[in-house]
């Protein structure tokens, strides 16, 4: 049975998953309206991985007994300066998110909830993938300033990335 504290904890980071998808939907739309979609192609495959991790924490919560409850999300800002003022915005809020993970990495060790610690320990290394993905791309463009030949070759390797299913979900978890 889940303890009901990691249980609220996992709730709220499911609802802010969502809201995680949401922003990176926003960020979508921009590009695609800039024309940018290499840029678009990179933010609807974080939008699939920000639902596939809220979809891993439901079957979690659902598997050890819990209930999944699901909040109202608030709406995201849908105006940026430029595709590298973007992707600051990205890196803060993967930063965020590591923080989150690591808060209920905490609890879970507190109350010595060993399987959540077990199951959680996915999401930690998530995250330094997440945080040197998206800096990866803020140091490319801070360092193409605004010069269109570069624009436009990181906008065509963006469009090279892929939805890869996140292994506890190919695994059926």
């Amino acid at each position: 049975m889940l303890d009901t504290r990691v249980e609220d904890a996992i709730n709220d980071q499911i609802n802010f998953e969502l809201y995680s998808a949401y922003i990176y939907y926003s960020m979508q739309s921009w590009f695609e309206n800039q024309g940018m979609a290499g840029f678009a192609n990179w933010m609807a495959v974080q939008v699939k991985e920000e639902m596939s991790h809220a979809q891993i924490m439901f079957n979690y919560v659902n598997e050890r007994g819990g209930r999944v409850l699901l909040k109202g999300i608030d709406g995201p800002s849908n105006e940026w300066e430029s595709p590298l003022h973007i992707f600051q915005t990205a890196l803060e809020h993967e930063q965020i998110v590591t923080g989150r993970i690591n808060r209920i990495m905490d609890l879970a060790i507190e109350i010595k909830d060993h399987a959540t610690v077990q199951w959680i320990q996915w999401f930690v290394a998530e995250q330094v993938e997440e945080e040197a993905s998206a800096g990866d791309i803020v140091g490319k463009l801070e360092w193409a300033k605004d010069a269109p030949g570069a624009l436009f070759q990181i906008d065509k390797d963006l469009g090279a990335r892929v939805f890869n299913v996140p292994s506890p979900l190919a695994a059926g978890g």
